[in-house]
């Protein structure tokens, strides 16, 4: 898809023009990254269009500063920009401050490896260049439909370093476990991810469809293609007994609970 160029003022100016009916219901706020002139204006400006508030940065730096001026309900992120790539920028916002925004990852490769890599570094979609506006905006409204998709009082948790459960912790930083002992055991990133969802969201009764989306999004073919599958691996890493487990039950007709208790530690330990 080719998009019409405008000047940078009309970038930002038109984000102020849109963002004036602060007393209004919320719209959501979209932060768009690339260093591509052309796209970047033109998927400003057909958001703007279709009802959404829209924000453009041109590279990394662009969109940390944009980030802590504004409230964004999701950014679409370019990986092919020069600096720090989109794939950097993406795992650098999961384990951060900001690691709960949703991230649409745009790339010009038609490259299962590229789209892999971005979702395990905690992109929720993406979307191949040459693509169509309309396909874009679906995808936007999708992934923030998925985040919002569990009641309020799911909490999530903050960016830490530590997550106590059980015998267990999970090092989010270096992304493994590490049982009583402190020896290492290590997640593959679909098993880090599905982890790190129950441990979100301990006592919940979570489905299966919400496993899969939040852990996911559409590509779960691209890793287990059954959630269930991806529950037994997990329930191996914690040597939970698969016909009495104590950390990951399973119910009836409704999906899976992380039963144990959980603790938020800001440093390691």
């Amino acid at each position: 898809m080719m998009w019409a160029g405008s000047d940078n003022q009309s970038e930002r100016a038109g984000d102020a023009a849109s963002g004036e009916a602060t007393h209004m219901d919320h719209i959501d706020h979209i932060l768009v990254v690339d260093d591509d002139h052309g796209i970047r204006t033109g998927v400003v400006d057909y958001l703007r269009k279709n009802g959404l508030r829209a924000t453009a940065a041109v590279d990394g730096r662009d969109m940390l500063a944009q980030l802590d001026a504004s409230a964004f309900d999701l950014v679409v992120l370019d990986i092919m920009m020069p600096g720090e790539d989109g794939l950097a920028l993406c795992r650098n916002l999961r384990s951060g401050k900001h690691r709960a925004l949703p991230v649409l990852l745009l790339t010009a490769r038609d490259d299962e490896t590229d789209r892999i890599v971005g979702l395990e570094m905690g992109a929720d979609d993406y979307v191949t260049k040459p693509f169509s506006p309309r396909e874009l905006l679906a995808r936007i409204k999708a992934v923030i439909r998925r985040t919002r998709m569990l009641p309020p009082n799911l909490r999530i948790t903050e960016a830490s370093d530590t997550i106590s459960f059980g015998q267990w912790k999970l090092d989010t930083t270096a992304r493994h476990l590490l049982d009583a002992e402190g020896t290492v055991v290590a997640l593959s990133g679909a098993e880090f991810r599905l982890l790190r969802v129950f441990l979100d969201h301990p006592q919940r009764v979570l489905s299966r469809d919400q496993l899969l989306n939040l852990t996911q999004g559409r590509d779960a073919e691209l890793f287990d293609r059954s959630i269930d599958l991806m529950v037994s691996r997990l329930r191996q890493r914690l040597r939970d007994d698969a016909k009495e487990p104590a950390y990951i039950k399973t119910v009836r007709s409704e999906g899976y609970v992380f039963a144990m208790s959980v603790t938020v530690h800001g440093d390691v330990s």
